[in-house]
């Protein structure tokens, strides 16, 4: 009886050991231009900042190839990885993208004495213009001011989002609150170019909106850093930023950064130290605990039906025993 005990054991135990997996985020699909450059953001709960990331090549999680990780090596080719321990984020950056860079990936977070915790994405490369692309993936406000973003797209169907990774999203057509800045999205055809844009702006800017966003059109994301400084000077400003992956008549396009009181000096950086939605953690690991405590319910009840049945057929063969005994 005790080798089946075991062997149920483990299987509880292989099961409690995934029921607090999905700690990891990202987007799930995107277009790049060939010959351009991606940056993938991975945000993870905060009881891993100390653990070792991956970035794996590979359809399956388990078949896939390690392409870099946080320990060793950190650039490996045209792929570095970073780790930001402050907003609980590490990125992976992928330059020169050609059609075999077209596959599936894998955020993935090493536990010792447990399953990996990890999430998959898909990137696509193609040689024209990508189904949905944005000219400068980091952009940068000040406190007070605003920044608007301009999300292009090749098809009018499906419904357009902004949304802060592991956050609240707004919707085109809808004005709404992103952790106390306002958002604005409005959805306009271009006929120069025979496509659409989605242009998303946020004002009234604080430092706790620096962080990754990213724009949705369909079953396609593109992520953007957004990083809010501290005025230093008064005066208003405008800033040109030039594309680095999009079609030449796309190669600019204005992004204004207002304030009433200031103009940034900082230049963008993805590492900065913030409080990231303290709110969605508290939410995060109550949704963790409920989770757990129902997958440990649900095996103990296993467990308890398991030695129920054993118990059952132990009782029968004895008494069964005993019924022959009489009989001889």
């Amino acid at each position: 009886m005790a080798p089946h005990i075991l062997l149920v054991l483990h299987i509880l135990f292989f099961l409690t050991g995934l029921s607090d997996t999905q700690s990891v985020s990202t987007v799930s699909h995107v277009s790049v231009k060939q010959g351009s450059s991606i940056t993938i953001p991975c945000l993870y709960d905060q009881r891993y900042s100390i653990n070792v990331k991956y970035w794996c090549k590979g359809y399956y999680w388990l078949g896939g190839s390690t392409v870099v990780c946080t320990d060793h090596p950190k650039t490996s080719g045209k792929t570095t990885i970073s780790d930001d321990i402050n907003q609980r984020v590490f990125t992976v950056t992928m330059t020169s993208l050609s059609s075999s860079d077209s596959d599936y990936y894998w955020c993935i977070v090493e536990r010792k004495n447990k399953a990996d915790d990890g999430v998959g994405l898909q990137i696509s490369v193609s040689p024209g213009t990508p189904e949905l692309y944005v000219d400068q993936q980091e952009l940068t406000g000040v406190v007070g001011g605003s920044v608007t973003v301009c999300c292009y797209f090749s098809s009018y169907g499906g419904s357009g989002r902004w949304c802060r990774m592991g956050g609240s999203c707004v919707a085109v057509g809808h004005s709404g609150d992103l952790d106390g800045t306002f958002v604005k999205l409005v959805q306009e055809q271009r006929e120069t170019t025979n496509g659409y844009v989605l242009m998303v702006n946020m004002s009234g800017l604080m430092m706790e909106n620096t962080g990754w966003y990213w724009c949705e059109k369909g079953d396609l994301q593109m992520p953007v850093h957004v990083t809010v400084n501290q005025p230093t000077t008064t005066q208003s400003t405008t800033t040109i930023i030039t594309t680095t992956q999009t079609p030449t008549t796309h190669q600019t396009s204005l992004i204004s950064a207002e304030s009433i009181t200031s103009q940034p000096t900082v230049t963008p950086s993805v590492t900065t130290d913030q409080n990231n939605g303290g709110t969605d953690e508290m939410q995060q690991e109550k949704n963790q605990r409920l989770e757990r405590i129902f997958y440990l319910v649900k095996a103990g009840s296993a467990l308890l039906f398991l030695l129920s049945t054993i118990i059952a057929v132990v009782k029968f063969r004895e008494n069964r025993h005993q019924d022959d005994t009489k009989d001889a």
